[in-house]
Order: C-alpha cells, then structure tokens, then sequence
C-alpha cells in the first residue's frame, strides 16, 4: 500500500483497493516519506475509514494541527465509550471530541474555565454518558497530566449523546432543555419531587428524549387512523395527568411551534400517571 498524502509525521491518507481514501495514524508513520513511498504497516496504530467525505475532510484538517496525544486521548475515549454504551458511535464523534478535548486543555492552560449550564441536567438525563466523562478525565489526566473540572464531564457527554443521535450539538442540547422543562411541569403540576433512581423515571426519561428528538427534528405523527376513542377515555380516566399533558403540548406549540397529535398527548398522559402514580405510592 502506497502513501498518498502525507498530514504531518504521525498521520497519511491512502487509496484502498476500493479506491477509497483511508486515513492511517501511527506515530512516526510518515517520517521522511513522501507520497508514493510504501506504507510501513507495522507502524499503523488506526485506521479511519469514512464514507462521509466532508467528515472525512474535516477529521484530515484536524489530524494534520493537533498533535498526536491528542488524538491518542480521544481515541481511547471513544473506544472506552463504545464498549460502555454497546454501540458504534458516528464517525463525527473523532472530530468534535478530539477538538473539544484539545480546546478544553488549552483553555485550562489559560486559567479559563467553562460552566456547563445543563451540568445537572446532563448528569440525571445522561447517566452512562456523564460516568464515561469521569472516565475520560482520568484518561486525560494520565495522558496529559491535566485535571480538568467536573464541567467538562458534562461537555463530553453531550459529544457522545449528539454521536449516538448522529445530530447536530445545537440539537442535543434542545433535547436535553425540552426534557428538564417537561420534568419542571410535571413536578409544578403535581408539586412533588421524582425518584430519579425508580423504574418509572426511566421510562419516562427515555419516552421524553425521543419525544424531544420529534420535536426538535419536525418529525410528523400523523394520527389519522389514531385511536381517538382510547384518547377520549384516558382524558376521563386520568384528568390531571391529561391536563398536565395539555400543558406540554402548550409548551411545544409556543416554544417550538409543534403542535401534538392526539396520540402523542395520549402517550405523554399515560407515562405521566404511571411517573405521578409511583411517586405517591412510595410517600
């Protein structure tokens, strides 16, 4: 295999039999050499293989600045990440993750420390997410000797929530403020505290992150053939549930301007009386 770019000594591209452009990572990789020399594979550490060819640009411009600790750091992370969670995350995660950390550190070096304004919310919402941040400090400070604050836990975990989204941050961080306002009007609505730690929270939490996602995406439900018939007697068997409901379609329609189909308020009663009905049932 044969070196087509050269990004700097530690990182090349190459063309696959595919004809398509991998990117090679391996320290001292590109050492004197220059496109068209043969590819020393012994000394290949990581292989990026991305079939989105503006990701691909980008996580080229990114290798060929940041230096090679940097990448290394990330890299475990990810990995740590995918195995915790159970899952691929997108390729994108190379590029906002490597970036952030280089930028955190940087910014730490200057005495200049981010608040993390959705830190609470990030750490109930996002728990797997928030305890691979933890993580990722500690792989931080043992590679780059940098302890960085508990706010940057929350930051990596929103990178790793908008890589499983495969979204845009800006969109991750509505989902998580759409999910603590429906928490709010719930606990105003019914002034009680929930049990974050109880089966029915679950639930709920992970009802309302997709329910956010909807709503943030434009995602249509269309109700059609809806049971309205189901609709109308939960309405009468749950009324404060049902009004708690009507609430937050209030809420999506001035905030966001979506208007709820008639199923989703169904199913957003229905988790609210299940949430509402457990937390009464352990006063």
């Amino acid at each position: 295999m044969k070196i087509a770019k050269v990004l700097n000594n530690n990182v090349v591209t190459v063309i696959d039999a595919g004809q398509n452009e991998l990117v090679i990572m391996g320290r001292g990789i590109a050492f004197k050499k220059q496109s068209g020399d043969p590819l020393d594979e012994d000394k290949i550490e990581k292989v990026f293989s991305l079939e989105n060819k503006e990701v691909s640009q980008k996580l080229m411009t990114l290798l060929s600045d940041i230096p090679m600790e940097y990448v290394e750091c990330s890299d475990e992370v990810i990995r740590y990440a995918e195995t915790v969670l159970g899952e691929k995350l997108h390729d994108s995660v190379y590029i906002s993750l490597t970036d952030h950390i280089h930028f955190a550190i940087d910014r730490h070096r200057q005495g200049l420390q981010l608040k993390n304004a959705l830190l609470w919310e990030i750490k109930r919402m996002y728990r797997k997410e928030f305890s691979i941040g933890l993580k990722a400090l500690q792989i931080i400070e043992d590679r780059l000797g940098v302890s960085l604050p508990e706010d940057e836990c929350a930051f990596i975990a929103m990178h790793l929530v908008n890589a499983q989204l495969n979204g845009e941050m800006r969109e991750t961080v509505s989902i998580t403020n759409i999910v603590k306002d429906i928490f709010n009007i719930v606990r105003r609505s019914f002034l009680i505290e929930l049990d974050e730690e109880s089966l029915s929270y679950y639930r709920f939490l992970t009802h309302l992150k997709f329910f956010a996602q909807r709503i943030v995406q434009g995602t249509p439900i269309d109700d059609k053939d809806g049971d309205h018939t189901l609709h109308d007697l939960v309405s009468v068997q749950y009324p404060e549930a049902y009004a708690c409901a009507v609430k937050i379609a209030d809420y999506t329609r001035k905030i966001y301007k979506r208007n709820l189909s008639k199923e989703e308020i169904l199913y957003m009663t229905i988790h609210i009386e299940r949430i509402v009905r457990s937390e009464q049932t352990t006063e």
